[in-house]
């Protein structure tokens, strides 16, 4: 029987968590920026300290555009490039890896597993290394959960986020992704990071409305493995910095957590 083995990129995240490390990930909207700036931010943010850059945004559709930013990117940085997908025209052949990942809470057959199964042939005609997802979405005024057709789950119950992070778990997803959206007024509360972290021996993914240094301890401290940003380095480069260095001294101060294979 075939296996999915983990790849370079998925164990390079391993190998920071398990070396106590958090991880900082920048996300790129293609919508919103052109391969010149997309590649001027990633390199900014590779040498403010950023572990990796995402790429994806909820309403992008141009396969076409989104291979020219990941070129872009990749020709300015060595971190990896990492596909965040809206849909298959987002899978980018130029990319390192990309988040296989279903939107648990969505409503619609399509972006649970239809959007996937199509997409997998591409996966892997060309080659990029799969790192298994389950992605929840919080709040119902983003442009994730209206694209996503997300039956929002509420902020502040954090055992209904647990119940689903853990049955992603045990479907074999081997990261979970808390979701606020781009430009949420506010990020996941710490109660709801730490229901989660409670149920689930997989790193904990959170983005979505943080915006200070603080934001970010705060996740970390609830359990938290990996923080996202990407509204605020397009709104300001420097309070990017401040939180990408908030999350990388964090590890300083906490146990390293060894997380199932």
């Amino acid at each position: 029987m075939r296996h999915l083995r983990i790849g370079k990129v998925e164990q390079y995240l391993l190998s920071k968590l398990e070396a106590g490390e958090k991880i900082h990930l920048l996300l790129i909207d293609p919508e919103e920026s052109s391969p010149e700036n997309a590649s001027r931010i990633a390199s900014k943010a590779e040498e403010a300290g950023s572990d990796g850059i995402m790429v994806g945004g909820s309403t992008f559709f141009s396969q076409s555009q989104m291979d020219e930013l990941v070129k872009s990117i990749k020709s300015s940085v060595g971190i990896p490039v990492i596909i965040f997908p809206n849909n298959v025209t987002s899978i980018s052949r130029y990319a390192d890896a990309i988040w296989f990942m279903s939107l648990l809470n969505s409503v619609d057959h399509y972006f649970i597993i239809g959007a996937q199964s199509q997409g997998a042939v591409l996966v892997s005609q060309y080659g990029l290394e799969a790192i298994p997802m389950g992605y929840l979405v919080f709040g119902g005024d983003t442009a994730v959960a209206a694209m996503g057709r997300a039956l929002p789950l509420p902020l502040n119950r954090g055992e209904v986020a647990a119940c689903y992070a853990l049955a992603a778990q045990y479907l074999g997803m081997r990261f979970i992704y808390l979701e606020a959206g781009s430009g949420a007024q506010r990020p996941i509360p710490p109660q709801t990071i730490k229901a989660v972290r409670k149920a689930v021996a997989i790193p904990i993914v959170v983005g979505g409305g943080i915006r200070r240094p603080e934001d970010a301890v705060e996740a970390l401290k609830a359990g938290a493995d990996i923080i996202v940003t990407g509204t605020i380095a397009e709104e300001s480069f420097e309070r990017c910095r401040e939180i990408i260095r908030a999350v990388k001294s964090f590890k300083t101060w906490q146990t390293p957590h060894h997380f199932l294979p």
